[in-house]
């Protein structure tokens, strides 16, 4: 073989060689762009609380047009098991719904949450002999959902959300058949429904109708009831997500910004994301982020020389419980709760 048609030959390899890097690395890149324009969109929603409705609405005002709904946290019950609106609700949600319409907010949605007010003023939060009591038997579900439609009616909300919390393990079986029964009477008006469910919730044993939007509550993995820590971390938010393929339908998973403060004598106090930031600039302290889940602690001493330990998840957090859960393939979040963000976090949420 001649020089020449070793040199051919030789061209010709490195021109194969050449081929096949860039088709390889082309077939990547089309890999790579499919992947990402196959991404499903992240859908937000959020709640504003009848307690802090200014703060909340101004952050709403933020952020409008990256959600997708909103829930007005504002129902509760009395003494004598019937709804409960307070002066807040009454006063806040004319507001709520002139600036829902100017947003061009499509769905705002009432929370029904089982909290009792007492006649002295008094409160017990997540009160479970409530749900014993109007789950008990048909007619008082067919009478609690009476008063729902009613409320649903007169404010003219577009659907219905049902936060009953540490209900009981005898009333399950009543409480899956209310969840359906409210249903069709929603859809039969066109109105949606949404379940909040705690991590504590035995799902995959329960019969739980089709139909309903399930949103699962990834946090309170540490709060008032434990030692200092964050509201969720990464394994918390992917067991979670995990569980959540034993429900029905539709899903979604509820984030919390913001955290808690412990004092060394026990007592335990909740923090915005804005408190928590004012604690942190007061104290001079220097934070640092929690590998595990992504959340910002900080230790400082008070006037009175007691030590505590504050623990918030911020605008950072939130992206990497996103990216989490998106991993298990869930992009449907709903975030706790409107009213004093830190504009980086209102600015981080624009661009999910």
């Amino acid at each position: 073989m001649t020089k020449k048609w070793i040199y051919v030959i030789a061209g010709f390899i490195i021109i194969l060689i050449i081929a096949v890097i860039w088709m390889t690395r082309q077939g990547r890149t089309d890999q790579t762009l499919q992947a990402v324009h196959d991404k499903p969109e992240v859908d937000l929603s959020a709640w504003i609380v009848d307690w802090k409705w200014e703060s909340g609405l101004a952050d709403f005002q933020q952020i409008a047009g990256n959600l997708s709904r909103l829930q007005m946290f504002a129902v509760y019950f009395d003494s004598k098991d019937r709804l409960y609106f307070t002066e807040d609700f009454q006063k806040g949600l004319p507001r709520i719904f002139e600036t829902a319409r100017k947003e061009n907010m499509p769905y705002v949605d009432l929370t029904v949450v089982n909290d009792r007010w007492n006649e002295d003023g008094t409160a017990v939060q997540k009160d479970p002999a409530i749900v014993s009591r109007i789950m008990a038997t048909k007619e008082s579900r067919a009478q609690h959902i009476k008063e729902i439609m009613n409320a649903v009616n007169k404010y003219d909300f577009d659907g219905v959300e049902i936060d009953y919390e540490k209900i009981g393990e005898a009333d399950w079986e009543n409480v899956c058949i209310f969840y359906k029964e409210l249903y069709q009477q929603l859809q039969a008006k066109e109105k949606s429904l949404r379940v909040i469910l705690e991590p504590r919730t035995p799902i995959e044993r329960l019969r739980l109708p089709e139909g309903p939007v399930y949103v699962m509550m990834a946090y309170n993995l540490f709060g008032n009831h434990s030692g200092p820590g964050p509201k969720a971390d990464h394994a918390f938010i992917a067991k979670l997500a995990s569980r959540m393929e034993q429900l029905p339908g539709e899903n979604a998973i509820a984030l919390s910004v913001g955290g808690f403060d412990w004092a060394d004598s026990g007592q335990v106090k909740s923090l915005t994301e804005k408190q928590a930031v004012e604690l942190l600039q007061q104290s001079k302290a220097e934070p640092k982020r929690d590998a595990a889940s992504g959340c910002l602690y900080f230790t400082y001493k008070d006037s009175s020389g007691e030590k505590h330990t504050v623990w918030y998840a911020d605008a950072e957090t939130i992206t990497q419980w996103i990216d989490v859960a998106g991993q298990s393939g869930y992009y449907n979040f709903v975030l706790w709760r409107l009213g004093e963000f830190e504009k980086v976090t209102l600015d981080k949420i624009k661009h999910l």
